[in-house]
This record gives structure tokens, C-alpha cells and sequence, in this order.
């Protein structure tokens, strides 16, 4: 089994895309964990592994921290599930430290954060990720090259430095605030297979990011500016859950038509008059889920997550199946 490791090497090349202007990863030519830039790899659907990224460090107002972690799946398709234990673990203090087991394509940025104690001091924390035959880890520290603002983290999900016709775009964003999120009804639940479970959340915005569309170009990580909110799996195999009203994904697919933020074009949709946002959703395997409601303005986020215990169908359903 290959083992690589990765000390930070992602929010380096954040900053550097920040400073220099470069508002598109693959044309600064991030480097991989192998150290090829993605732009010469190749788009291989399935097969590939997961790298663990840290992406950065937040302080908070007692004194304690946050590491923010997301990750690049290697594959253009293929979406891995990988349970919490030796192949998904975060250490000291794991292997459950809330990190996803569902991995979207592509590269995904600040997905979650870990809290640490204020005497933290110059120790690591470890995400350790094994897929497909492969383990890499990400390392997390308190160095101060890490450090993450509000406006490096906004121009890091965004890939924006300016916006056409948009002059207030820079004074917007710096006083931009994350939205709000509450769930509606309690956040453990438990279902049947095949039964439709009923979830909701009221969502609000300051709406300082005013709705800007997508650029058209295919060759950027530039995101969709305003409000948006989706619900998807987070945790559990998510190749049998269907969403109704279907979601847009919460991930970069570029190509046109691909119903993401990312997506040439993308302009979020309209903010609903009551700002709730219901869905029914149906589980076609049971085990354990969690199901994460994510609104984004396009410089921040804000989640919130429903764990949901999923039975076996009922004996009347599967005699029903049966005949």
C-alpha cells in the first residue's frame, strides 16, 4: 500500500493565487501529491484516491481553534464512501472528528472544521484517508503562514479578486457575513427504506454578495456569487438516496449543464418568500446517514446536519416488492 503526506501544501498555493491574482487553480498549476500539476494529470473517472487537504487555521473568541480540512478526489465520477475507523480517521482524538465519508469529484474546499484546545501549541492533527489502495494524510498545525481570515477565505472559495460591472464588490465582500441556518424539527431521525423522510430549514443572508452568474469559461474555479442552498449526503453510501425537489451539487462540475455553482453560466436560484427550504428524501439501503443542509453566498458558508438511522423496508412493503 502506497503511503504519501502532504504538509500544507494546499493553503500555500492559496495564498499564493490571492496574492499574484491568479484566479484559477489549474492555471497556476497547483501542484498534486505527487507533484504534477492537475492540468497534466489525466481525467480518470474511477479507480483514483483521495487526498486530504488542510486548508488552514481559525481563531476563535475563547481562545480555541479551528483546522479547516477539505480534499481532492482524484476521479471525475466516481464518488468513494469511506467509513469512520482506520481508513478515515483524524488523530489525537479519533478516529470521529466529523469529517465526511461520502467524497464528492474533484477538489472541495473547507468541507469541515475540528476544534482544538487553546494550548494546542506546535502539535499536529492528522487526517489519515485510505482509498482505492492508497493512503495519504494531511497534517494540521498552528503555524502562522495557515492563518485564515474572513477575506482569505472568501477569495479562496470564490477565485474572485474583482467582478465585472460590479465595483462594490470589494467593500461587499469584506463586510460580507455568512448566512444563517436553523434546522426545523430535530436533528436525529429515523426511517424506513423506501420512505420518504420530510426535512427542512430556514435560511437567511445579508445579502451582501450581490447574485452574480458563473463566468462562462470552463477553465477556473470561480464560483457562482449569492445565496444558495442544497441539501446532500454527507455521510453514508449516497448512491441509493434520491432528493425531491432534486438538488444542485454542492461540487465543481464544470461541464455545461452540470447543475453546480461551478458550471459556466450557474446563477442560484430565487431566494424562496417564506426562506425555507423543505426536501423529501428517500433511502433505498439502510444504515447510518447524515444528511447536510449547506448555504452558501458564495464567500461563506454556514452547515447543518440531520443524522438519520435508516430501517430495513416493512415485511408489507418487501412481500409487496416480492409479487
Amino acid at each position: 500500500m502506497k503511503i504519501s503526506k502532504s504538509r500544507g501544501r494546499w493553503p500555500t498555493w492559496g495564498r499564493v493565487a490571492i496574492l499574484f491574482g491568479v484566479v484559477s487553480l489549474a492555471a497556476s498549476g497547483v501542484m498534486s501529491g505527487q507533484g504534477q500539476p492537475y492540468f497534466s494529470q489525466q481525467t480518470l473517472p474511477r479507480g483514483q484516491n483521495i487526498a486530504p487537504a488542510f486548508e488552514g487555521w481559525e481563531a476563535n473568541p475563547d481562545g480555541t481553534f479551528n483546522m479547516l480540512f477539505g480534499y481532492f478526489n482524484r476521479n471525475w465520477e466516481e464518488q468513494p464512501h469511506v467509513p469512520i475507523g482506520p481508513d478515515n480517521t483524524i488523530d489525537p482524538g479519533g478516529p470521529d472528528q466529523r469529517q465526511p465519508t461520502l467524497f464528492f469529484p474533484r477538489r472541495n474546499k473547507f468541507v469541515f472544521r475540528v476544534r482544538v484546545p487553546k494550548d494546542f501549541g506546535k502539535k499536529e492533527l492528522v487526517w489519515t484517508l485510505t482509498s482505492n489502495g492508497k493512503t495519504e494524510r494531511a497534517y494540521a498545525t498552528l503555524k502562522d503562514d495557515y492563518r485564515l481570515d474572513p477575506r482569505v477565505l472568501q477569495t479562496n472559495t470564490h477565485m474572485r479578486l474583482a467582478v465585472l460591472g460590479y465595483p462594490e464588490f470589494d467593500k461587499d465582500m469584506e463586510a460580507n457575513v455568512a448566512p444563517i441556518v436553523k434546522l426545523e424539527g430535530d436533528t436525529r431521525r429515523t426511517v424506513k427504506v423506501g420512505e420518504p423522510l420530510s426535512l427542512s430549514a430556514f435560511v437567511t443572508d445579508d445579502g451582501r454578495l450581490k447574485a452574480q452568474a458563473a463566468p462562462p469559461g470552463v477553465d477556473s474555479d470561480t464560483t457562482a456569487l449569492g445565496l444558495r442552498v442544497a441539501w446532500f449526503v454527507y455521510r453514508g453510501p449516497g448512491d441509493k438516496v434520491t432528493f425531491d425537489p432534486p438538488q444542485f451539487k454542492v461540487y465543481q462540475d464544470k461541464k455545461p449543464g452540470g447543475n453546480s455553482p461551478f458550471t459556466p453560466r450557474w446563477m442560484p436560484p430565487p431566494v424562496p418568500a417564506d426562506h425555507k427550504y423543505p426536501v423529501k428524501v428517500i433511502f433505498g439501503t439502510p444504515g447510518a446517514y447524515v444528511v447536510r443542509v449547506l448555504a452558501h453566498d458564495g464567500g461563506l458558508d454556514t452547515a447543518a446536519d440531520v443524522t438519520v438511522n435508516v430501517a430495513g423496508a416493512s415485511s408489507s412493503k418487501t412481500a409487496a416488492s416480492v409479487r
